[in-house]
């Protein structure tokens, strides 16, 4: 699968069961912190808590350009399984 479409199936899939939060690092290693987000075919709109530095509290992101999405939350591994996510055979 082409990572553009694994992140679009991320964000499109994401369980209610898990917060909507978090960070996502871009190809440019930039941090997006988020706290909730809405989603189109080709971006993702993250909405931060906290402007950034130029007082933007929104941010349209294509997919493409996502490198890591980092979980804030403590939650259990298996909590993930509802994403996809399984345990080695």
């Amino acid at each position: 699968m082409d990572p553009n479409e694994s992140w679009r199936h991320l964000f499109e899939n994401w369980p209610e069961t898990i917060p909507k939060a978090g960070i996502v690092v871009t190809r440019f290693q930039e941090s997006i912190v988020f706290v909730d987000f809405l989603i189109s075919s080709g971006i993702v709109l993250l909405e931060r808590e906290q402007p950034d530095g130029a007082g933007a509290r929104k941010v349209m992101l294509p997919y493409a350009e996502i490198a890591a999405v980092k979980i804030t939350n403590i939650l259990d591994l298996a909590r993930f399984q509802v994403m996809g996510f399984q345990t080695p055979y």
